[in-house]
């Protein structure tokens, strides 16, 4: 492979060697304590909170919103499951945690409201999120399974009066850009046609190039359908297929309003989309064994990887998240930004295996 990419997918593996380089580099060289992580997070936290507030406010006065979710909402997971990762060590070991526990869910509460508000998707992220980090803390912590029917029937319960509150805010302030309804009419709309034109065009190792958008412009791989993000290409002057200009109604029709797995499979075929969800399934083993191997250090004494071990609670949370809703619900979760997001985490748990010994 050239090490200049010559295409999109060869862009993002390039990326991703680097990231993850970057990532072993900084993780075993940088000091890692158990109260300088949850100080980051605290204010990663309070800055989420701030960036996701400002664009609601956006959002309600039709003033150019960021959409910040869609980048940042994996991290927004990745540092409040952290956090309560750090506060269930700490209050093991005898530390009164309650009045910092109080303000952790202060700020979960105000992350849900703005990125509810901004994206349903974000929501479905957050939430499923937030349930595998409480799962994997309690496993990790040894206490009680926190999976129980009455916790699971509050989880929907609480999913329930989100979705139908924001359907209740949108009609009372005709605002239909907050309905989930409207959204899932939207999926009806744009899915099931893409999702028949990607079965009946995609092969091995592309699409048939008369499908794609560019038409017979299309070489039939990496049509730019998965990217990502847009101003690294053009910051490189990267000569790639770009929807640069383009309506994103133009491109709903793989990229936004279909599962991940489609996307992937349409624009790099289904050889590429295997090889992706057996990296993603590696990454969540990998992680897993690091978390027990962190938990034995834990147990017998050892105060040395407790902030390595919070991190990778949030990291693995994040990423599972991030891979169920974009790769099995909407794509946009994994593209573009996003998608630098998803291999930013996933290099954060791989450069855990390194440098641990069993």
């Amino acid at each position: 492979m050239a090490l200049i990419a010559q295409n999109h997918l060869q862009l993002i593996i390039e990326v991703g060697i680097i990231l993850y380089a970057a990532m072993v580099f900084i993780l075993n060289l940088a000091p890692m304590s158990l109260s300088m992580v949850l100080f980051i997070c605290i204010v990663l936290g309070i800055g989420f909170n701030i960036i996701f507030g400002l664009d609601v406010v956006a959002l309600f006065m039709s003033f150019g919103q960021s959409e910040f979710t869609h980048p940042f909402g994996p991290i927004a997971l990745l540092v409040t499951v952290s956090s309560l990762a750090a506060l269930a060590i700490m209050e093991e070991s005898g530390v009164d945690v309650r009045g910092l526990r109080g303000f952790v869910y202060l700020l979960m509460a105000g992350i849900t409201l703005f990125g509810g508000l901004m994206h349903r998707s974000f929501l479905l992220l957050w939430l499923l999120g937030l349930f595998m980090g409480l799962f994997i803390i309690s496993k990790s912590m040894r206490q009680r399974s926190l999976i129980t029917v009455k916790r699971v029937a509050g989880f929907a319960l609480i999913a329930v009066a989100g979705f139908g509150g924001l359907e209740l805010i949108s009609r009372v302030l005709g605002m239909p850009v907050l309905s989930p309804l409207l959204r899932i009419e939207r999926l009806e709309t744009f899915s099931l046609p893409s999702m028949k034109l990607v079965i009946k065009n995609t092969t091995l190792l592309g699409h048939n190039p008369m499908s794609s958008y560019w038409g017979e412009l299309s070489s039939g791989f990496a049509d730019g359908y998965i990217s990502l993000p847009l101003q690294l290409i053009l910051f490189f002057g990267l000569p790639f297929p770009v929807f640069y200009g383009i309506l994103v109604n133009k491109k709903d029709v793989i990229d936004y309003m279909v599962p991940g797995v489609f996307g992937w499979a349409y624009d790099f075929g289904y050889i590429t989309m295997f090889f992706l969800l057996i990296w993603c399934v590696g990454i969540i083993i990998m992680g897993l064994r690091m978390l027990s191997i962190y938990r034995e250090r834990r147990e017998n004494g050892s105060r040395s990887y407790l902030g390595r071990e919070v991190l990778l609670t949030g990291a693995l949370a994040a990423f599972m998240s991030q891979a169920i809703i974009g790769l099995f619900v909407i794509n946009r979760t994994i593209n573009g930004t996003a998608l630098l997001t998803f291999i930013f985490l996933s290099s954060l748990i791989f450069a855990n295996s390194v440098g641990v010994k069993e």
